[in-house]
Formats: C-alpha cells, structure tokens, sequence
C-alpha cells in the first residue's frame, strides 16, 4: 500500500526556493505544483536546516578557492622571476 506520490530532492527544493527565494506564497505554488500546503510547508522546514549546512558548506569552499588563487598568483610570479633569472645568466658570457 502506497503511503502518496513520493517527490525527488531537487523538486522538493525548488518548489521551496520559490516561496523562500521568489517570494510567492505557499498556497500559490502548492496550487501552481499540485502539492498539499501542508506539504509545502513541511518540506520548508526539512530544508531550512539543511540551508545553513549549504551555506557553510559554500562558505568554506569560497575560503579554499581564494587560498588557491593567491597561492596560483604567488607560484605564478615566483616562476616568471626564475625564466627571467634562467634569460640573464644564459646571456652572460663566462
């Protein structure tokens, strides 16, 4: 015995960044979606708490990238000091 139409995450999540993020009530996309208010509702409670885990998670990953880009730029200059130092000495004449 089926206990309703089961719902994928992505569909769950978008029908609740529309009320979240876009800013149409929960009757008006429960309508729009064919989906129970109350399960609306529900879903946005699950996922509220995944939100903050998302964020942080976004968060920490913006934090490596920038580390990553300054250390690209300090290799990246370090290697231009060296071609010009390996330019200098190959045209000295012993």
């Amino acid at each position: 015995m089926s206990k309703g139409k089961r719902y994928t995450e992505e569909f769950k999540i978008e029908a609740v960044k529309q009320v979240t993020d876009r800013g149409y009530s929960v009757n008006e996309v429960a309508e729009r979606l064919g989906i129970s208010a109350k399960s609306l509702y529900h879903w946005r409670s699950q996922l509220s708490g995944k939100k903050a885990v998302v964020i942080r998670q976004a968060s920490d990953e913006s934090v490596k990238i920038a580390k990553l880009e300054a250390e690209l730029k300090r290799v990246t200059e370090e290697r231009d000091i060296l071609k010009k130092a390996a330019r200098y000495f190959a045209s000295q004449p012993e």
